[in-house]
């Protein structure tokens, strides 16, 4: 079952009702700076786990102040639409799940709290580096995305987009049940990203993996990731 730390208590909370009743995520962005854009990226990485457990969830967005600007650098990033909170009631059943950011406003209920990005104005030239190089930590930790780390997330991202091109061409094999357990259980605590990267350069180096194996890993743990790491096969050379 998915679980989430709740910053009103400290305590793990589960994110979705006991009886599969739908979830409202509601992202509290506080403005369109990285910061703004990492709580929605943790609120569409929260989406991601309830639907990959089966549970429907409705993206709302509250508090920015400019939410034309923040949605269009969003959709860059590859995060999901999010709807104005105030267009409609949404499910009556469920729950709701609110992520903001760290020391923002109390809200009631079940609540995500989401560190700082440094610098302020995010580097979008490579999207998807720049998701990766916020997935690399976790949530809960402040990231800074210098040159370094930018240029480290692009390096990674085209060495597994290559793997994984070069994989695709063999037979395929199902994901390894232990395999499967570890990607799981990372998200499903606490939307552990880095753990589920963890998880990923164990598979990458394992040599007791067939690559058809390495290609349906990749390609699972990326509904979650949302790196579009299968975004290479059938290229040419």
């Amino acid at each position: 079952m998915l679980r989430i730390i709740d910053a009103r208590t400290g305590e793990p909370a589960p994110a979705a009702p006991a009886r599969r009743g739908p979830t409202r995520v509601e992202a509290h962005a506080p403005g369109h700076d990285t910061t703004g854009l990492r709580v929605l990226l943790v609120a569409d990485l929260l989406i991601r786990a309830l639907e990959l457990d089966g549970t429907p969830a409705w993206a709302l967005l509250t508090g920015a102040e400019d939410r034309t600007r923040l949605r269009a650098q969003a959709a860059v990033l590859g995060i999901r639409p999010f709807e104005d909170a105030a267009v409609g009631s949404g499910p009556g059943a469920g729950q709701a799940v609110r992520v903001v950011r760290e020391g923002g406003a109390a809200a009631d209920g079940t609540t995500v709290a989401v560190a700082p990005a440094d610098p302020a104005a995010p580097d979008l030239a490579d999207p998807d580096a720049l998701r990766l190089a916020l997935l690399t930590r976790h949530h809960h930790a402040r990231v800074r995305l210098d040159p370094a780390a930018l240029g480290d997330a692009r390096d990674t991202l085209a060495r597994w987009r290559r793997a994984v091109a070069r994989w695709a061409r063999q037979p395929s094999r199902p994901v390894p049940g232990d395999v499967r357990d570890g990607l799981r259980a990372a998200w499903e605590a606490d939307l552990d990203a880095p753990g589920v990267l963890g998880v990923l350069h164990g598979v990458e180096t394992d040599p007791g993996l067939p690559d058809g194996a390495r290609f349906e890993t990749y390609a699972y743990a990326d509904r979650f990731l949302g790196l579009h790491l299968a975004r290479d096969v059938g290229a040419p050379d």
